[in-house]
């Protein structure tokens, strides 16, 4: 199974992605995935309508999900794969972490207003499939298709980033909180894109030794965002922390994405990949 094409990571209108389930499926097919997981934003909304679009376009499934952590004062995701998704401690977990959202879309659109761009809750719920899971990503393609800046790069260089207008932190789960989650519900954790939270080297080791204190087994290697030298760097993190290795895109759009379904580089050579552990959880 090593040599799958497997994208373990992306989004769809179920958080804040812009295709559904069953658009993003039929592309990471036409682009050659085998093996294809829906990891949306904390919500596992549109696992069902994955499972059947993967299995009609010919790829194997694993369920999905990207919790959102607060560790060393930033956020980081988790990635959660091949649980079970009818068991009711996920979905009770997620909505735990979802809470609070709305209020805090409310006070970035209130400090966006304050340096004249006002509108920008009700702008931003127009690029929402699913309100509970309001983001910045939304407000960022509301600032687009405004004019206010050309691109979502743009944006997040200008707002909704810290010291930025708009950005209001929020309090996840905790990274014991997530990992228990999957876990719990037959799955396995994994550290998504590492090398985006920039964490001292102590921070770092502190995250990878917590997250395996706690049951995490995978970090993501190769992801839309890790240049070839960071995919090196975390190959040789899971080497160091035994973790295994997965590959996942982040796609989250055509017009906004790094990388397509599916074109991501192969993982480097002596990882185990995370498949593999969890071949019985495959659908």
């Amino acid at each position: 199974m090593s040599n799958l094409n497997a994208d373990l990571h992306c989004h769809s209108v179920m958080s804040d992605g812009t295709l559904t389930p069953e658009a993003l499926a039929t592309r990471a097919a036409a682009n050659g995935v085998n093996l294809w997981s829906l990891t949306d934003h904390d919500e596992i909304a549109g696992q069902a309508r994955a499972l059947q679009a993967a299995q009609a376009a010919g790829m194997q499934y694993l369920t999905g999900t990207e919790i959102s952590v607060s560790f060393a004062g930033k956020t980081v995701h988790i990635v959660g794969l091949g649980f079970d998704a009818q068991d009711p401690r996920m979905a009770q977990g997620l909505l735990k972490t979802r809470g609070g959202r709305e209020q805090r879309a409310q006070e970035m659109a209130d400090q966006l207003a304050a340096v004249g761009i006002p509108g920008c809750f009700e702008g931003a719920l127009r690029f929402v499939g699913n309100p509970e899971l309001i983001s910045r990503t939304h407000f960022a393609r509301h600032l687009v298709e405004t004019g206010v800046c050309s691109d979502t790069h743009e944006v997040f260089r200008n707002y909704l980033t810290e010291g930025k207008p708009g950005f209001v932190p929020h309090r996840w789960a905790s990274l014991r909180e997530a990992v228990q989650w999957i876990t719990e519900c037959a799955g396995v954790a994994v550290i998504a894109h590492p090398a985006r939270y920039k964490f001292t080297a102590n921070e770092e080791y502190a995250l990878f030794s917590e997250f395996k204190t706690h049951g995490g087994v995978g970090v993501e290697v190769v992801t839309g965002s890790h240049t070839a030298h960071e995919a090196t760097v975390y190959a040789q993190v899971a080497q160091e922390f035994g973790l295994a290795a997965s590959r996942g895109s982040d796609f989250h759009s055509p017009h906004e994405s790094r990388i397509d379904l599916g074109l991501l580089p192969e993982l480097p050579k002596g990882l185990t990949p995370i498949w593999e552990l969890i071949e019985h959880r495959i659908q």
